[in-house]
């Protein structure tokens, strides 16, 4: 399960509706290599399912990963945090062991 704060969902539509985003779209997220700390979230809004995918809905917003990223991002919960210090999108994710001091990577 990839769960989806109060935070991160109406920031999300917030920029569905600036953007002119449709309702079929529904947000990615995988986890790649990279980041001083091993593993780096990627995250954009997307309409193409593949075979694999795990999808998952939390508070009407629909999150897609596939299986090798679900395997870091299980339990996750995707927040927001805006204004001069904001971190901007970001994953509260127990299963990480460390993270870097940015917060833009992750280690298992």
């Amino acid at each position: 399960m990839i769960r989806v704060a109060d935070s991160a969902k109406k920031k999300i539509e917030s920029l569905k509706s600036n953007q002119n985003i449709t309702e079929e779209h529904f947000i990615r997220v995988s986890v790649v290599s990279g980041g001083c700390s091993g593993l780096s979230y990627q995250m954009d809004f997307a309409t193409d399912e593949q075979d694999n995918d795990q999808v998952f809905e939390d508070q009407g917003i629909k999150i897609v990963t596939d299986l090798k990223s679900l395997l870091y991002l299980y339990d996750s919960t995707l927040q927001f945090s805006g204004g001069l210090n904001g971190r901007g999108f970001y994953f509260e994710n127990p299963n990480a062991s460390r993270t870097c001091g940015c917060g833009e990577s992750f280690a298992v």
